[in-house]
């Protein structure tokens, strides 16, 4: 089973306060195991204006209050942009899809602040991780949904609606939701 370029729904009671009504897109999912960056969860007070600042990148346009996201736990002080796939930075864009590619250098705040960056972009500061079978593991234990991703859904959703958004493209209701594994 690969998930690369899936999203990841986390589910009620899933254990883990730092993904309570995550989702998760999927940069990369192998035997080697799994990378992704939540893309709901803004970093409390950082933004890209204040990103751009703090690494004394001029901006030719304002970039508005546009949030950094909480990507995950791991490396939480490195940076990630999820972008659209038109955009490829030199060999350091990697293409998950044909919607979707991750670029994790200096050059593409660059471009953004230049305004010749992607057309799309979510800035995360630090990404979610696991080793071999650990995903697989956590979504047979009833941790997370899977679903497609959808670029409007993870680039133009408001953050607190995404949860609910991602469910309801598999036509659940967050209500009927159990955090109890079914087993027939």
């Amino acid at each position: 089973m690969d998930l690369t370029g899936k999203l990841l729904i986390a589910m009620p009671g899933m254990g883990d306060p730092r993904f309570e009504r995550s989702v998760i897109y999927l940069c990369s999912h192998s035997g080697d195991g799994a990378m992704g960056l939540i893309v709901n969860h803004p970093a409390p007070g950082l933004s890209l204006k204040g990103l751009l600042e703090q690494l004394e990148i001029e901006s030719a346009k304002d970039s508005g209050p546009r949030p950094l996201h909480y990507g995950g736990p791991v490396e939480n002080g490195r940076g990630f942009v999820l972008h659209s796939a038109e955009y490829t930075a030199n060999e350091t864009t990697m293409t998950v899809d044909t919607q979707f590619s991750m670029s994790a250098t200096l050059d593409i705040l660059e471009d953004i602040a230049a305004g010749n960056g992607p057309r799309r972009t979510l800035l995360a500061l630090g990404y979610s991780g696991w080793g071999p079978m650990q995903l697989e593991n956590e979504i047979l234990s009833n941790g997370w949904l899977t679903t497609d991703a959808d670029p409007d859904l993870v680039f133009n959703v408001d953050d607190t609606g995404k949860w609910q958004a991602a469910l309801a493209t598999l036509g659940v209701d967050p209500l009927t939701l159990s955090a109890d594994a079914g087993h027939a």
